[in-house]
Formats: structure tokens, sequence, C-alpha cells
């Protein structure tokens, strides 16, 4: 668990920022599979004999998945999203819910056998949450520890209940950071919900509920355990010792030492008399809690230990780690069988009936036979080795050369994942992203659609970058990270508002060729298209908007408030999603982010219902999307002179500094020059946005190029003289076509005002 910057904009987050940030994860073409390491198991049997088993997955994709199994299948039924970072561990209390933690802090519940019901959203934690435990023959207690070195113990009726469930429920504040919604959104305050699927839920006390702090961790916590009842929990961590405690009270009973490094797994037998450690330090020890003291210690691995799982008779321990290696040991003769190997580290293991499953970095899931019901069975196979009690023991024979050779080469049944991205790069046009995945697969993205659209195959990522090119300058708008082994798309105000591209670029029909379109705009707009619509159904049926749809004119009055805003004149009430901005619905992306309450969520963008506003959005995003605002934007603009090559005979009067849009096309100088040359003055009758004006204020242009006058009112008469015009930057002939911010960036590449010049074309 590395200490990384979260996806999601959270109140810990090491980098401030006073606006909130939304971000958009790009899904690729199968939701049913995860796309990064799986870091954690649950399996649930099933009560009745015709019932199927499941499997719960928890992933560094951020999601949750259920898997009906049966005899040779495995098929996702669910995915449960609403964590904002990596899923870290999940347990099952009772029959029906699933309990999870992320690095975003947040301790979530759900309805475990439903469509992927959140019901609630539990925040006590200041650090990333790693671990939790759960007592299974009391479904009412589950621990949880993380990096700040806290442990917590829940009592979820308390924390889950009372639990209404109604289309016209209410929702308590619940200052202390317990919140929960239904439809995964951390709406908090007083409102009306009237969606079929709502459910929401609040506390008795006004202050909402505290769970109980075990205190005495000054370093991280990676594992937790605790026995049937609910009536020891043992933690261990970064400090090397095991501690035990009476989660009732939170009182510490013991401290247990032996390991020389990090504590990476804890197992305790249902009694709660022994206690299996799993370490960096490549060893596992058996404690005996009666004694207080290590009773055996095994050296079975070559490196760290992550992942133990045992018999029902804690009899035999079956462990796994960075070695990528999982074995089986008899906990009494200390014999140990090497059973598979495979090419990523172990994280967890879920002992089900006979087989094992297996989770690791890699976004697949392997079933393994284990014979967990007669362990026995395997070490009759022969192959087997004693285990050392000291870790050099182990890597002594490893150096000499005795490896064991597994029992088993295959899985019994593999859960394929989607490869997940472990390189990118956006291109200059600042519309695409280039890929590499797990796999090798070098793809194309491009994010103002969400969607692949070039798969190059296993090809060189480094020579498709060259190859992939362009000599063209547009400002950073967003940027990329793949923490969640998809494409995370940031989006923060107000640089995310910087890029303009002409309409005519973006292949837009029906707009005129020269208007500037707004990258992050039109690209907010179609991921909120879904909730547009949605929202619009409900304020149609809904005359009175009785405080739980934000009106335009409520954010326009409040973001007025907030700051200097300016309207985006091109756009009026411009409310249509250009086909180069459509997402799809078929592998819609999700969207991260969060409002004035409740913390970040993730939803899907055709998950969103119409009832989500200032609450669950920043005011930014609304503001732009429903009042075509945008915040003030800074370098639209490029100054610079016009003059003519040394020794032309051919002279314009200029008017010193001129200033244009960044994006301004060389062509437009060129269409300038030529007007100036043939008239005395540019045509009046010339669109004030068709060319450059003459008036003047402070030496620059009182309006800005951004398109040809033929565009909107047919050919001027100065263009049927057509003197051949060419201009220069640095002794260098530009191409017509290239922008005035390329020009700077790659040719003149000096910070001072940009200079250009103008020649007659020989024989023009």
């Amino acid at each position: 668990m590395h200490r990384v910057g979260s996806a999601g904009n959270t109140n810990n987050s090491s980098r401030p920022r006073k606006e909130k940030r939304l971000t958009y994860v790009l899904n690729d073409a199968d939701d049913t599979k995860h796309s990064a390491g799986v870091n954690c198991l649950a399996v649930l049997k099933s009560v009745g004999t015709d019932g199927c088993d499941y499997l719960f997955t928890g992933s560094r994709d951020g999601t949750l998945k259920r898997w009906d199994l049966m005899e040779d299948s495995a098929t996702c039924s669910t995915t449960f999203e609403s964590h904002v970072d990596w899923v870290n561990d999940a347990v099952l209390a009772g029959d029906n819910t699933l309990v999870s933690c992320s690095s975003d802090t947040t301790l979530k519940a759900w309805n475990c056998l439903s469509g992927g019901t959140c019901t609630r959203t539990l925040r006590q934690h200041s650090d990333y949450v790693t671990c939790l435990a759960a007592a299974d023959k009391n479904s009412n207690i589950v621990a949880s520890g993380g990096l700040g070195g806290e442990v917590f113990v829940w009592d979820l009726e308390a924390a889950l209940v009372p639990l209404s469930k109604s289309g016209d429920a209410m929702e308590d504040d619940c200052p202390n950071g317990v919140n929960g919604s239904g439809n995964l959104l951390p709406i908090t305050s007083l409102r009306t919900i009237s969606s079929s699927n709502s459910i929401s839920m609040h506390t008795n006390q006004s202050q909402g509920y505290v769970p109980l702090a075990a205190k005495g961790h000054k370093e991280s916590v990676y594992a937790l355990a605790m026995n049937d009842s609910g009536t020891l929990l043992v933690s261990g961590g970064t400090e090397k010792v095991v501690r035990v405690w009476d989660p009732r009270t939170g009182s510490k009973t013991m401290k247990l030492r032996g390991h020389t490094d990090n504590i990476r797994v804890l197992l305790m037998d249902s009694t709660g008399r022994l206690c299996l450690s799993g370490s960096s330090d490549s060893m596992i020890r058996l404690w005996d809690l009666g004694q207080q003291r290590c009773v055996h210690s095994y050296a079975v691995h070559t490196d760290s230990v992550w992942a133990l799982a045992s018999t029902p008779t804690f009899s035999h321990v079956y462990s796994g780690g960075r070695d990528l290696s999982l074995y089986l040991t008899d906990l009494a003769t200390r014999e140990s069988l090497l059973l598979c190997t495979g090419e990523h580290p172990i994280l967890q293991l879920a002992l089900h009936d006979d087989s094992i499953w297996v989770a690791t970095t890699d976004s697949s899931i392997n079933r393994w036979p284990a014979e967990g019901c007669n362990p026995q069975k395997v070490f009759e196979r022969g192959g087997s080795f004693l285990a050392g009690n000291l870790s050099f023991s182990r890597a002594r024979v490893s150096l000499e050369g005795s490896t064991p050779v597994p029992v088993y080469k295959e899985p019994t049944l593999s859960i394929p994942g989607t490869p997940g991205i472990v390189q990118h790069e956006i291109l200059n046009n600042r519309r695409n992203v280039l890929t590499k995945d797990t796999s090798g697969s070098v793809k194309l993205w491009e994010v103002t659609r969400g969607i692949v659209v070039e798969d190059y195959g296993k090809v060189s990522f480094e020579k498709k970058r060259e190859e992939l090119f362009e000599m063209v300058s547009i400002p950073t708008w967003f940027t990329v990270d793949t923490r969640l082994g998809s494409l995370s798309i940031h989006l923060d105000t107000p640089q995310c508002f910087s890029a303009e591209m002409y309409s005519a670029d973006l292949g837009i029909v029906g707009k005129p060729e020269d208007d500037k379109v707004n990258l992050a705009r039109e690209t907010l707009k179609g991921l909120l298209a879904h909730w547009l619509a949605k929202r619009k159904q409900r304020v149609g049926s809904q005359p009175s908007a009785n405080g739980d749809v934000l009106s335009g004119k409520d954010v326009s009055h409040r973001s007025i408030a907030h700051s200097r805003i300016e309207v985006d004149c091109n756009a009026e009430n411009d409310a249509m999603v250009y086909p180069p901005f459509e997402f799809s619905t078929v592998s819609p992306p999700s969207i991260i982010t969060e409002g004035s309450h409740g913390g970040p969520w993730r939803k899907k963008i055709t998950d969103l219902n119409g009832t989500e506003d200032e609450k669950d959005f920043p005011y930014w995003c609304l503001d732009c999307v429903l009042n075509n605002r945008l915040p003030p934007r800074e370098n639209t603009k490029c100054s610079f002179y016009l003059h003519p090559c040394e020794g032309s005979a051919v002279q314009i009067l200029t008017q010193g500094k001129l200033s244009a849009p960044r994006i301004l096309r060389i062509q437009k100088v060129i269409n300038y020059v030529v007007e100036k040359m043939v008239l005395d003055k540019p045509s009046e009758s010339v669109n004030p946005e068709g060319t450059f004006t003459p008036g003047l204020v402070g030496g620059q242009l009182t309006h800005s190029v951004i398109g040809d006058g033929s565009y909107r009112s047919g050919v001027k008469p100065w263009q049927k003289l057509k003197p051949s015009i060419e201009i220069l930057c640095n002794n260098q002939v530009l191409s017509p076509d290239v922008s005035l911010a390329t020009v700077r960036a790659y040719v003149w590449k000096k910070s001072e005002d940009l200079v250009l010049n103008y020649r007659l074309i020989q024989g023009g």
C-alpha cells in the first residue's frame, strides 16, 4: 500500500484545492471485469440446496463485484460502485451485509444481494483504511484499521439503522461524517427524494453514531482479525507487534513481539485461543494467546507474506505473498507444500469447500484445488519440505537450488479481468491519450467521448507516440492518472476552461466554422447530458422545485457572488451535445466528484437520476452546464507584432502590438495583411468577428480575428485582387494552417511577444 494521492478530492488530500475537482473514469467495453489488481475476497455460501454460492471481490479499480458461482463458471451479477479510490478489504457481516473499506478513508455498507445498493458511508478514519475484521457469530461487529494508526470497532446495528425504504424519506446532517444514501450519493441535508430505489436513513442522536476507538497504535495498521464471538481483536502493522484488544471496551490486553518487519496479515481460530500472523519478514508465526507467546514460527516463503487462510479446524494454513507462491503448511508437523506458483504477488485468499480463491495484483482471479476438508490428501502426493523456524533457513534452501515443484500447474477456474493501464501520454492535440496496458496493448483514447478510437495491438509505445506527434499547441485543460487501472480524467477550474478549438477543426456540422468551442464546457455537457434530461423531467413533473433541484438562477446567483464569471457568448442557451462530445451509454464513464455536503462519491453518468444538485456537484460545474457561465480565463489571447520582412517593398500601416486568440490561424493574418494592402483601411462591412478590426484600445485591437469573413458573407471585393502573401517567423515560412500558439511554441520559442514578418511571394 503506497501513499499516493487519492483519485477523489478527499478532505485529507495532501494537495489543497480551493475548488472541488470533477473526475471522470473511462470504462472499457466490458464492465463485468475488474480493471486493476484484486485486493480482497469474501465467499458467501448459499443456505438452500438450490441456491448458488457467491464470491465478492474488491479491486484497486475502486469497485466491488458479486460473482454467482457454479461448478465451472463464475458470472458477474452486480457491480458495487461508490468508493472513489482502491477498495482494500471487504468482509461479510451476516447474510446480507457486505462492508468494504478504501483508500478514500471510508467504510461502506452494502446490501450484498441487491443490485449494488450502498446503504451507508461511514467516515471516521483520517487516512487510508487498509483492513477489516468481522465476527462470524456476531454479525453486528466489524473492526477497521488504517494508515493513520487508528482502529475502530463499529456496531453495525447502531451505525446503519434506522433504515426506511420509501419514496419520501428524510435525512439528517451527521456532523461526525457518518452519512448514507441509497442512490450512492452523499446527500445529507433535509430534502425530498422521489426515486423508487432510494434508501435513506437517519440517526436518532443529533450527533450521529461514533464508533469505539481502540487507541494504542502509534503507526500504520495493516492487519486485523477477530474471533467468532467478537470478544477478541488482534491488530498488526509497521510497529512489528501483534496487539490484542477487547473490542467491547477498546482496551488493550497484551502485546506480542517476534516479527522483525511489518505485520501484513492476521488470522484467528474460532475460539480466539490461537492466532497466525504473516509478515514482510517472510515468516509465519503461530501465537498462543492464552500463554501470550509465539509457539511456532514457519519459514515457508522467500519474501513478504501478505495472505493467510486456514482450514476449518485451524490445523493447516494456506499462505501467499510477494514471492508469487501459494503454500499449504501443516501447523503441527511443520510440513509444507508448494501448491502453485503464479505470475503476480498474492494479495488475499478465500477457502471455498475443497478449492481456494486467489487474488493477486492482476485483475484476474483464479480458483485452485485445495482439499480444504482433507488437506492431508495433498501431502500424500509427496514433495513436501520441513519449514524451518528461522527466516534465513528458507532462503538458504532456495539458494541451494532445491526449489519445490508445485503440486498444481493450472487453476480449475479463472475469472478474467481487463488488463490495467500502466503507461499513458497526453497527445499535443489535448483530445487524445495514448495508453499501454499490462498485456502490452497500445490504444488511442479520445477523452471528449471516452472511447478507444484506435487499438494498435502490441506495438512499441514510444514509437507510436513519436508517430502520432503533431506540432500543435493547445493549453493543458485536464490531467490524467491511471491509479485505478483505467484513465481518470481530472478537471480543475479554472484551468480546465483554457482550451478552445474552432468548430471546423472538430468537424461539427451545422455550426459556423469559425465558432470557438470550449473543450471542457462541451465535455461537461456530454458527461451530464443524461443528468440534465432526468432533471428536466423532474422539473417538468414538479412545478415547484421544493428545494431539491437547483435552478439555473440559484447557481448563477451563488457563482457570481463566489467569483468573477464570464458568460460564453457563443453558446447562449446551447444545450445540444455535439458528436465530438457524445459519451457512450454502452460503457459509460463514471463521475467522481463532491459538492458542498457529504464528501466524494462515484457513479456512472447513466445512473444519475436528476436529483443531484449543488450538495453533490461543484458549483462551477453546474454553473457551466446550466448557465453557460465560465470562470475568468487567462492566456486565451496572444500578443504579437507584424512587420515587413527586411528589404521588402511591401509595407502596410500597422498599429503597434496586435492581439488575437491563441487559436487564430496564420491564414487570418495573411487575410489581414492582404486587406490592409488593397484597402486604405479594412472594410467596415466585414463582420467584426470575421477579421481584425482597426479600433485601437491601448495599442491592442478591440476585436480579435476568429474567422475568415468569407465564411459568413461571401467573398469580399479586396479578395478578388488576391496578392500572394506569406508570413514568416524567425525566417521560417509558416503554414497558413498553424495557429499563433503553435508558432509561438515551436518556431518563436521565446518568452517575449511574438514577432511575425510578411512579404510578397515571388511571382505572386
